[in-house]
């Protein structure tokens, strides 16, 4: 296996190998891993991620997997890198982590068998599948602006060449404290099939990206938090939780807390005493500042 990193060095990208505990460039320059800002490891043209994989989250929405895979697209402009900051605007509260596995596509791919698709990878990365469920009650399922807000796709800290993506570890840590555990043998769908069942469809480009789903146990967070996500033989993704801007009221869909949005930030089991969502806080002209 072998880690490349991108970097930023006096403004521009920068490729560079990690050796030991140190990152190397082409050119002989050498960077300390600690002092340097990462870039993501990849440019794509597009984030595509499933919606359940793992038995144990799907277990825990008490529901069933789908025949086969169901996806949902991240904007590119949500992409986000190791070290980066990870903003929940204000007036929302149900920012959800959701680690995961990433896919980087390594050369064009169209209509490829399943046995083919390790070809095409050009390694693996970990990622962290941020949603914003305080506006799950928009969009129609698409999960636009649950999952698609600026810096809610974190991916890194590098790519990683060779991996072999059976039966390994992945947790997520908020502040030091496991929340989440899995395998990847719970896994319904590995790597290859998904690749394989996306390329049927959409030509994947060199660059382009693919979460593989999380385990159970995604729940919100707060500003200051350092969350982390770490996958055997790929290393930690480290984000903190900052405020960002606040929700424009006197336009579109606005922030709710109903019982779908409760109960999916807090897992599915939530018995909703008391809870009730007024119409007043989906639309615009009856809310008060």
């Amino acid at each position: 296996m072998t880690e490349f990193r991108r970097i930023e060095v006096d403004g521009d990208a920068l490729t560079v190998e990690r050796v030991g505990e140190g990152l190397a460039a082409a050119d002989g320059r050498k960077f300390t891993i600690s002092d340097v800002k990462h870039l993501p490891p990849a440019t794509p043209t597009k984030i595509i991620a499933v919606h359940l994989n793992y038995e144990s989250r799907t277990k825990e929405f008490l529901t069933k997997l789908p025949l086969a895979p169901t996806y949902f697209h991240k904007p590119i402009t949500a992409l986000n890198s190791h070290g980066g900051e990870v903003v929940r605007p204000k007036r929302c509260k149900w920012l959800n982590y959701e680690g995961e596995i990433v896919i980087v596509i390594g050369k064009q791919c169209k209509d490829i068998s399943i046995e083919e698709a390790s070809d095409y990878i050009a390694g693996y990365s970990v990622g962290n599948d941020f949603g914003l469920h305080d506006f799950r009650d928009t969009d129609a399922g698409s999960m636009l602006r649950v999952k698609g807000a600026d810096s809610l796709a974190p991916v890194g800290p590098g790519l990683i060449t060779d991996w072999d993506f059976r039966n390994k570890v992945i947790r997520t840590l908020v502040n030091g404290v496991l929340k989440q555990e899995d395998n990847t043998n719970n896994m319904e769908w590995n790597m290859h099939y998904l690749v394989a069942d996306i390329a049927r469809t959409i030509t994947l480009v060199p660059g382009d990206m693919i979460f593989s789903g999380t385990p159970a146990n995604s729940r919100p967070v707060e500003i200051g938090d350092l969350v982390e996500v770490e996958v055997e033989g790929l290393g930690r993704l480290s984000n903190k939780i900052v405020e960002g801007h606040r929700i424009r009221s006197e336009v579109g869909a606005q922030p709710t807390e109903s019982e779908e949005v409760i109960s999916t930030a807090l897992g599915g089991d939530w018995e909703f005493r008391g809870i009730r969502t007024p119409s007043k806080d989906l639309y615009p002209s009856t809310i008060k500042e």
